[in-house]
Parts: C-alpha cells; sequence; structure tokens
C-alpha cells in the first residue's frame, strides 16, 4: 500500500497564493501518475490537475489553466500544487491520489488507487 500526506494548506485573501504538497510512501513513487481534486461542502469531488509518471504531460481542469501548476519530483517522493491568484471559488479540501496504472493523467475519481487525507483551502473575499 502507498500512503499520501498533503500539507500547505490554508487560509488566505482573494488573489493570493498557496503551495501545497504531497508526500508518499514507498519506492516505486515514480511508476504512478498523480493527481489532485477537490471537494467543496455538499459537491462532488472534482479534478483540477494531472501529472505523468515522468512529469513531461500534464492536465488541468478549465477552470484552474493559467493560475494553478502540477509538478513532481520523483528523488523525494512528492507532488505539488502551485496555487496562483486564489478565488473565493476554490474554498474545498484538495486531496492527492495516485494512479498505479495510468495511460493518461486521468480525470475520474474512479482511476485511482490511493488517496491522501485532505487539506483545506479557504479563500476570502
Amino acid at each position: 500500500q502507498v500512503q499520501l500526506v498533503e500539507s500547505g494548506g490554508g487560509l488566505v485573501q482573494a488573489g493570493g497564493s498557496l503551495r501545497l504538497s504531497c508526500a508518499a510512501s514507498g519506492r516505486t513513487f515514480s511508476s504512478y501518475a498523480m493527481g489532485w481534486f477537490h471537494q467543496a461542502p455538499g459537491k462532488e469531488r472534482e479534478f483540477v490537475a494531472a501529472i505523468s509518471r515522468s512529469g513531461g504531460s500534464t492536465n488541468y481542469a478549465d477552470s484552474v489553466k493559467g493560475r494553478f501548476t502540477i509538478s513532481r519530483d520523483n528523488a523525494k517522493n512528492t507532488v505539488y500544487l502551485q496555487m496562483n491568484s486564489l478565488k473565493p471559488e476554490d474554498t474545498a479540501v484538495y486531496y492527492c491520489a495516485a494512479d498505479r496504472d495510468p495511460s493518461l493523467g486521468s480525470k475520474y475519481v474512479y482511476d485511482y488507487d490511493y488517496w491522501g487525507q485532505g487539506t483545506q483551502v479557504t479563500v476570502s473575499s
């Protein structure tokens, strides 16, 4: 099994920035595609961003293109989400996830095998 632990969430004003981190256990991190999802109260979990095993390919939800950047450091078993120009509608719990058998960086919840506990991001107006 793989354990994923998110950190870096908090309270920021609109227009500010946060950098989320997701640290993974194990020696096979580089074999997983990684994704970020978020979930607001009363809503379903939604795709935010994904990155391929090597980091050479990325995919983003339309709502965050140009504002968020996903990256990974396989030597440190860590994936990041840099969030700039934050908006109140970005407020949610953010989760990282790992896909053991990727073809592409998927936007679908059911393609992922391991999930972190989530970290809260709150953006005030």
